[in-house]
């Protein structure tokens, strides 16, 4: 467990911050972008989580807590002297996303057409959370194309987008209450 006494430090002060392990980049490197909005994606799941109880509430925590998970993947570099051991995203996470999918996905009315976000107000929320956790799966994916990454991080994230779609088909009534696109309708 992490263990935080004091919660400013004064240390990104002049625009840098510390990677796990202790190196220090610009607040704008593309790892801290990536694990940035892996946060942001974080809580937007958050909000979504005020909309439900229950056991959907509960799979919602654990995948927040995976989402620190991933954070901390990406906040450890690959290299240095905190590399060695770190937490870093394991294929099980990532497959019981697809077991949860496949459940979920089950129960669902089948597509006629692209879903426009909307719905219900979880439903919202729940879209408003994949578009969030697709750019992170974007920012994840540049800087894996110049530093190596946990190529496990970008499946989870991939995943965790599909998961939210169906999950928020799932809150629109089973797919029954989707808005669809209607192509050209307001031409």
């Amino acid at each position: 467990m992490v263990k935080l006494t004091r919660i400013y430090t004064r240390g990104g002060d002049k625009g840098q911050t510390a990677l796990v392990g202790g190196k220090r980049v610009p607040k704008q490197h593309l790892r801290v972008a990536a694990y940035g909005t892996v946060d942001e994606a974080n809580a937007a799941l958050g909000l979504a989580r005020l909309h439900t109880t229950d056991n959907i509430d509960t799979m919602l925590g654990r995948i927040q807590n995976d989402l620190f998970d991933v954070g901390a993947d990406l906040a450890t570099p690959h290299t240095g002297r905190k590399a060695k051991g770190a937490l870093r995203v394991v294929p099980a996470q990532t497959e019981r996303l697809e077991r949860e999918i496949d459940a979920l996905n089950a129960e669902l009315e089948p597509l006629e057409s692209f879903v426009l976000p909307g719905g219900t107000p979880f439903a919202a929320a729940l879209h408003l959370a994949r578009t969030v956790v697709r750019r992170a799966e974007r920012t994840v994916a540049a800087l894996g194309a110049k530093e190596r990454i946990n190529p496990e991080a970008l499946k989870y994230l991939n995943r965790l987008s599909d998961h939210l779609f169906v999950l928020a088909r799932h809150a629109n009534d089973q797919g029954r209450s989707d808005v669809l696109w209607k192509p050209g309708a307001n031409r």
